[in-house]
């Protein structure tokens, strides 16, 4: 069964002004559809077909042979998570439980919000901004290029895309504006407390 590129949980115009609808239409439109594509490719007539996604990403992760398969395959999983941590009006301050071990693991949501805005701003290059479970304690990780929690036994929770096509249409080489536009205006909080669990 090939892969499909899954549609946005939202219209495009639904997280204006923070990202624009031009901004979603190149980012899932173009770049998550040719890691569907890539992806589809390199698995044809291999076991791989049959296999769940994630499945394959923890199967090839770092494997130098399959490189081209994880990356395309993480790149799928990762778009289609980060897609879903965003929606209208969301942003603000998380509640219950997950407001709790946000306090209990980091000392505040304030320190939290630092931590994470800091792991976005300081990852080289292309990479992801993640808050993880990792052996059942909050942590805030960032991955380069393709990597995953998923490939290092993490429970994804949240996650920011600082790939550059993520935000350039509408932020150009602001990076840390458009990371501060996400968790004030965008974070979808109840996906992250129901990744959590709770």
């Amino acid at each position: 069964m090939a892969l499909e590129l899954p549609a946005l949980p939202y219209d495009s115009k639904a997280l204006e002004p923070y990202i624009s609808a031009n901004t979603l239409s190149f980012h899932h439109g173009k770049h998550h559809a040719t890691y569907v594509t890539n992806y589809n490719n390199l698995t044809k007539d291999t076991p791989f077909a049959s296999k769940a996604l994630e499945d394959v990403i923890k199967e090839v992760a770092g494997d130098t042979s399959k490189i081209g398969l994880f990356n395309n395959a993480a790149q799928v999983w990762n778009h289609t998570f980060f897609w879903h941590c965003l929606k209208q009006g969301g942003g603000g301050t998380p509640t219950g439980a997950l407001a709790a071990k946000i306090a209990a693991d980091f000392g505040s949501f304030e320190k939290f919000v630092e931590e994470f805005k800091a792991a976005a701003a300081t990852q080289f290059g292309s990479g992801w901004a993640w808050l993880v479970l990792d052996g059942g304690k909050l942590k805030v990780t960032k991955t380069a290029n393709a990597d995953t929690p998923l490939a290092h036994g993490q429970t994804a929770l949240f996650t920011v895309d600082v790939w550059e096509h993520a935000y350039y249409l509408d932020y150009q080489n602001r990076r840390p504006d458009f990371v501060s536009a996400v968790l004030e205006h965008l974070a979808n909080w109840d996906f992250v407390a129901q990744n959590l669990g709770h």
